[in-house]
């Protein structure tokens, strides 16, 4: 093979491990605060209808408590609103520990003995995420949990009518397939909390179990019900530190026209604002004390109990997940607004700009602007103040007595929590009936704040720059300047909408003086999904801000927005670029749970290949170079558009459910589909190429997964050789055709009474044996023949032809002679069998979740159910076991007398 293939492959897999360095660490450092127990939590275990815990052994419903609390619950007389927390993919039901106990903390701080009680599932720790058989059991469990629950609360004076649910990753989606269920009250639930929830669809689909549960699911909410639309569901992706269940699948497929689901990334969460991996979500302190604050603020003070008013929930969830407006949630502003005192506190701004910083005694200070002389030269108002108190601070004055605001409205609550400071912009056009803007700077308790404000011009908020192409590799930048002399800009990021993008922002910030200023805050705002991230900046800084996306734009109408909240008289650099390796990073984590899918095609590709060779040469040659000459990517991606075109046809559609063939999953498989449905972007066309590079990708993963079997196993024979009698044929490890019936039949009834994973292994670890026996053979007539006279050699391989040299006589204990020609005939063998094992070793990855779950529930139950490799895997156990024989001299004997351009790559 020569050296450009492997530098080909070399510099793929470069590629691929820059990938995924940028997929696994390229992000920021975890700026979550840990929460912590301030008392030994303690999980009382609940005890179950016989029937139940009969049904379902491997499960459990618990209690959450710590200290004076754990002793009171003892005897289960609960009067405190029921939550609920279910673990996700293999996750622990003490993961609960963080919200019962944040939550527990808070209850001593509430007046009139206001609490929750956190309950938490034990489901036996199971990968719902691989393997789907379980998720249906675990929905049912829940559903009884959820009874049981409630009757704990039969003496309570206003017991509880519903339960609220937070789920974490596949928890989540269990919650919302309760109302699947055909015997479930939807009045059961009213509220689910998810946390890194893939809702869109499965992270990865290796059984159908789990494609038919998502599309239950699926099918059930997107209706709309009124049962469906009474629930409040609020689902908070963890940003680009989890790479195992990316933001953008935690999106809410629900109606258009059902506000009551909300979906929002956790960087764009106020007063969180952190990006969170997979687990660190469940104990972030900044996401689980927004989650408690929103749970007590549910709570209705008379009942003890959480509300069961629609628009007081979306509310809450609104103001600690979506827009916080400094206000506390519920309160309604106090029409009209009357003021107090004397003139002397009354001032009039005339300036573009205003700029206020308290004394630090107490003081009462009012500023007013006059809007009459401003409506035709301005179109918006930006205000900012960095005090934090919960207060009214910005009215619109209807009525005007001299020069005090004699009535006037709260516009408080139109403002914004930003990381340092709350912001307000109020567009002039809405305040008709608004003669003049109020400021209230009084400072009652004595604290240091800056306020700012100052009017501004629509066109000059937003200036456009066009990102650069995809395929620049940083080596060229799109910059702008801002010699700032106000308070906000907006650079609007042309052509930036499609996840497959991703840029490295770089903002440079000098003032000459930087004395009573506020901080930079960056906003990398995207209008179509809540997936705001923020930065802050002092002076002077350099800030680099990765700029990607968790959600596409399809229709091209819109794009992100860099928004700068700058400090006036200070000059801004801005500098985009594109970051090739993130740009890796993104296809890996939208397209790499695809990539077995192309390394099975690639491997097929290549023993389609070496067994052509074979049937030309009688030899075989190497799966390295197999894969190499084998590649051939317009064998896959023509068929593939074609089968996608196909699949548009409502006939087609048909046809394939009536043939029972398997359904397609539910996102698109081909960016090339995509492209074809929305209007392409001058000078992004790379989309056409994402597919090409998954080829080469996978095939890559092949090429070097094939090299590093390849070395395991020459490792392993020799280890395992002192184990073996030395042998020199090339039918070791071989089976009689009775033994090899019975080696099926064996398998297969194993596969049927246990587990069909199981089989797959069992069958693999046959074919692996005869492979180290096959690689013992080879490292042995290599000795050997090193040992043996060069002439003796010579004699014995000019006794046969080359065609005699396949039917030699052997000696009287079985064994060939010792020839080069029997060297050669042992390696053919090992390369056609090390490509079978190659090719072997997909399926039996694949299947190991099921493997797992099932020597997990072994105690439980000898037979997995559902099974979803049984019996589909019965053909693959028989061709396995009967590959085991299998020689290239067999195979060239039994195909010589058909053409060899019948053979072909199977259909599936």
């Amino acid at each position: 093979m020569s050296p450009a293939v492997y530098a080909l492959h070399a510099c793929a897999l470069a590629l691929l491990l820059a990938g995924l360095r940028e997929l696994l660490f390229g992000f920021e450092e975890n700026r979550c605060s840990m929460t912590y127990m301030f008392e030994h939590p303690e999980y009382r275990r609940i005890q179950l209808p016989r029937h139940v815990a009969h049904q379902y052994p491997a499960y459990g419903l618990y209690l959450y408590g710590e200290g004076m609390y754990a002793q009171e619950t003892r005897g289960l007389k609960l009067t405190g609103a029921p939550v609920l927390f279910l673990p996700g993919n293999a996750g622990s039901y003490k993961q609960a520990r963080s919200l019962g106990s944040v939550a527990l903390r808070k209850a001593e701080n509430m007046e009139g003995g206001v609490h929750m009680n956190v309950f938490t599932i034990n489901f036996n720790e199971e990968l719902v995420a691989l393997y789907g058989g379980s998720l249906l059991r675990q929905t049912q469990f829940l559903h009884e949990s959820i009874r049981v629950i409630l009757r704990l609360y039969k003496n309570c004076p206003d017991p509880p009518s519903s339960v609220v649910l937070v789920g974490h990753s596949m928890g989540g989606v269990v919650a919302r397939a309760l109302f699947t269920l055909p015997r479930f009250n939807p009045r059961l639930v009213t509220l689910i909390l998810t946390q890194a929830s893939p809702h869109l669809a499965p992270v990865i689909s290796l059984d159908p179990h789990i494609l038919e549960f998502y599309s239950s699911v699926r099918q059930r909410w997107s209706t709309a019900s009124e049962d469906l639309q009474n629930v409040s569901v609020l689902s908070v992706g963890g940003g680009y530190r989890d790479y195992q269940v990316r933001s953008g699948l935690a999106t809410l497929s629900c109606p258009a026209n059902d506000h009551n689901k909300l979906s929002v990334v956790v960087t764009a969460v106020p007063r969180t604002w952190v990006s969170t991996d997979h687990l660190s979500i469940v104990w972030c302190k900044e996401l689980v004390l927004a989650t408690v604050r929103a749970f007590f603020d549910l709570i209705e003070p008379e009942t003890q109990q959480f509300t069961g008013d629609v628009k007081k929930r979306m509310s809450v969830l609104n103001h600690h997940f979506i827009r916080h407006p400094v206000l506390l949630p519920g309160d309604q502003p106090v029409t009209p607004v009357s003021f107090t005192g004397t003139p002397e506190t009354w001032s009039e701004v005339n300036t573009l700009r205003l700029f206020y910083s308290p004394p630090k005694e107490a003081t009462v200070q009012y500023f007013f602007f006059a809007l009459s002389s401003r409506r035709k030269a301005y179109t918006h108002f930006y205000c900012r103040s960095s005090s934090m108190e919960m207060s009214s601070w910005i009215f619109g004055c209807t009525q005007m007595n001299g020069s005090i605001c004699a009535q006037a409205v709260d516009l408080s609550w139109r403002a914004e929590l930003l990381p340092v400071y709350k912001v307000l912009t109020l567009s002039l056009d809405e305040l008709s009936a608004v003669s003049h803007l109020v400021i209230d700077a009084s400072n009652p308790s004595e604290s240091q704040y800056i306020v700012e404000c100052e009017w501004q011009r629509e066109k000059s908020l937003t200036m456009p720059v066009p990102v650069p192409h995809i395929l620049s590799f940083g080596l060229t930048a799109s910059d702008v300047t801002i010699n700032s002399s106000g308070l906000l800009h907006s650079i609007q990021l042309q052509h930036f909408h499609q996840v497959y993008q991703a840029f490295k922002i770089t903002v440079m910030c000098h003032c000459k003086t930087t004395k009573d200023r506020m901080l930079n805050i960056y906003r990398m705002k995207v209008p179509w999904f809540r997936e705001d991230s923020f930065h802050t900046a002092g002076f002077p800084s350099v800030t680099e801000i990765s700029a990607m996306l968790h959600m596409a734009r399809s229709d091209n109408t819109s794009s992100a927005i860099l928004q700068l909240h700058t400090a006036p008289n200070c000059q801004y650099k801005v500098s985009v670029r594109t970051s090739f390796p993130k740009v890796l990073g993104q296809i890996l984590r939208f397209c790499g749970p695809v990539l077995p899918v192309y390394m099975a095609v690639v491997l097929l590709l290549a023993l389609k290949r070496q067994l052509s060779v074979v049937l030309h040469t009688g030899r075989s040659v190497a799966m390295r170079e197999s894969i190499a000459k084998g590649l051939q990517p317009h064998k896959l991606e023509l068929p593939v558009l074609l089968f996608h075109l196909l699949l548009r046809q409502a006939w087609f559609q048909e046809g394939w459910s009536t043939l029972g063939l398997p359904s397609v999953d539910s996102l698109p498989l081909s960016p090339v589909e995509d492209l074809l449905q929305h209007e392409a972007v001058p000078g992004q066309d790379w989309p056409h190429l994402i597919s090409l590079s998954l080829c080469i990708l996978g095939a890559t993963v092949a090429f070097w997964g094939s090299t590093v079997l390849s070395m395991s196993v020459h490792v392993m024979s020799f280890i395992l050789a002192p184990l073996h009698r030395p042998s020199v044929s090339r039918h070791c490890a071989t089976f009689s055709p009775p033994a090899q019936f019975l080696l099926i039949i064996s398998l297969v009834v194993l596969g049927g009474v246990t587990c069909g994973a199981l089989s797959i292994t069992a069958s693999y670890l046959f074919h692996l044996y005869r492979v180290l026996r096959l690689q013992m053979t080879e490292m042995s007539l290599s000795h050997m023949l090193n040992l043996v006279p060069q002439k003796t050699q010579q004699n014995t391989e000019n006794g046969y032809s080359s065609a005699e040299a396949q039917n030699k006589p052997k000696e009287s204990n079985g064994s060939p002679f010792l020839s080069e020609a029997a060297l050669h005939d042992v390696r053919d063998d090992l390369q056609l069998h090390l490509s079978v094992s190659t090719l072997l070793t997909l399926p039996l990855m694949l299947s190991a979740p099921s493997l797992i779950y099932w020597s997990r529930n072994l105690r439980y139950s000898v037979h997995l159910v559902p099974d979803p490799w049984w019996p589909h895997t019965v053909p693959l156990i028989i061709a396995s076991v009967l590959l085991i024989n299998c020689t290239t001299l067999t195979l060239s004997h039994s195909t010589a007398n058909y053409p060899t351009h019948s053979l072909g790559l199977p259909h599936h």
